[in-house]
This record gives structure tokens, sequence and C-alpha cells, in this order.
């Protein structure tokens, strides 16, 4: 059993953040942000472009640091980034694009955290990788290069990379998934194939999730509670269920699309 293996059956958390603030010089992004995921618990963070959604992705997957305030994942404080970590927690982000490395093969791609173990051999890395991308629906495409596959398959690779787990070192370890606008820009069948992709990861993964998007369908459909975002603040929170039928302004606003509510042009 590993370090946070032993974590994660100590905290019923998978993120715990305190008083969390980030600036860039004189703007503050986030300011005094304070939320927590349980584990298996499948998070939405909605709010308009620029609210500092994908922020809060970046800091969880260890990409940025906070200016001020505490984040634990899985109980453990986290202080540095995750490149500096000698144990760093199980976090998987899917970007908005799939952020393929165009000189790798897919299955380079797709293997490449579990390349770093040397005590993997090739053969076992090739029958993971292959299992992986058949959970996503692909086959035989493993010795193609991304510029070879169409902008969906290459979508359904990244999939495949955040359901890879090295079973040597996290065979009970529970990952933090975090999905970056995963269907924006995608026509509502194509969106609904990704939002069955991640609901399809999460449960493959055994994890915890947290979806920004501001796509309705994928909202509802992913999430079984959201967190509204404006003004670097948090402005609401509730179940889905409480989310589709809440008069709140803010919410009422962006399900809407109004322009007249809190959230106007000049501060968004």
């Amino acid at each position: 059993m590993n370090f946070f293996s032993i974590l994660l059956k100590k905290s019923k958390h998978a993120v715990e953040m305190q008083n969390l603030s980030i600036s860039w010089g004189q703007v503050n992004v986030l300011n005094q942000l304070n939320f927590e995921l349980k584990v298996g618990e499948k998070l939405a963070i909605v709010g308009p472009s620029g609210s500092g959604k994908s922020t809060i992705l970046k800091i969880l997957a260890g990409l940025i640091l906070p200016t001020n305030g505490e984040l634990r994942i899985f109980g453990e404080k986290q202080t540095y980034l995750r490149l500096d970590q000698n144990n760093p927690p199980d976090v998987r982000l899917v970007f908005q694009n799939p952020a393929l490395l165009g000189s790798l093969t897919i299955e380079e791609n797709v293997g490449f955290l579990l390349k770093r173990n040397k005590n993997l051999s090739k053969k076992l890395i090739h029958k993971t990788v292959r299992e992986c991308l058949a959970e996503v629906g692909l086959f035989n495409v493993e010795n193609k290069l991304p510029n070879e596959l169409s902008g969906g398959m290459q979508k359904r690779v990244s999939f495949a990379r955040a359901l890879i787990t090295d079973e040597t070192l996290n065979a009970k370890t529970k990952p933090l998934l975090l999905f970056d606008e995963p269907t924006a820009g995608l026509d509502p069948i194509a969106s609904s194939r990704i939002e069955d992709l991640i609901n399809k990861t999460n449960h493959k993964a055994n994890g915890s999730s947290i979806v920004v998007s501001h796509v309705l369908s994928t909202i509802e459909r992913t999430s079984d509670r959201v967190l509204m975002l404006y003004g670097g603040k948090f402005r609401w929170a509730g179940s889905i269920h409480d989310f589709k039928e809440s008069n709140d302004p803010y919410v009422f606003q962006f399900r809407h699309g109004k322009l007249d509510g809190p959230m106007q042009p000049k501060d968004i």
C-alpha cells in the first residue's frame, strides 16, 4: 500500500480548500475560496468565462500554487508544485483540447507515465494501453500519430490517458479526475458521447471528479453538486436538482443566458 492509499483511508475528502486565494499582480483571480469534495463525489464548477474556473483546476493539478490559503488533497496539505513532489497525489487533468504530444505515437502518449516505471515490461505497458483505448472505443490506433486521428478520436485518447493506472503504485487509490470544458464547441450529439465518456471514465477509475463547463447538459449529466463562481468567489452551492430549480439570481442568469442580472459584461 502506498503513501496516498494510507491517506485516502484516513480522509473522507478528496479535496479540502480553505480560504484559498490567488492573485496575478494587483488582480485577485480567486478570493478566499472554501469547499470540500468527498471521495467519490462528482462536482461541477460553473460561471462566466474568465471567472477563474480553470485556475482552480490548475491549482488542484499542481501546475500553479495559490497565493494564500490551504489546500489538502486526500488529506495531505499541498505546498509544492506536482513536479516537485516525491509522492504526488493521483490527480488526472483532461484538458479542453486533447493536449497530445504530436511526435509520440498514441501508445506513447497514453502510456507515457507507465514508461517511467522501470519494473513494467513493454508487453505489460502495451496491454494496459490497449485496454484503456478499448474502454473509450478505440482499436488498433496505438501505432498512429495524433495527427492521423480525427479531433473526436484525439479527445477520446485524452480520456484513455486519464484511465491509465500503474497498478504497482496506485492499485488502491481513487484518483481525482479534473475535466476542463470537455464539451466546449461540440454539437449536442458529440457532447452526449463525451458526457457518457466522462461518467464511464469516472466509474472505471473509481474516482472523484470536478467538471468545469458552460454546457448545461454536461453539468446536469456528469455532476451531483454545483458551485457557481463569479468575481473570484463562490456565489451559490447546491445539488444538481437545486441547480435546475433555483431562482438564485446568479444561477437563473447563467441557466437562461440573461443579459440582466448580477453578472455584467464589464465584469466578465
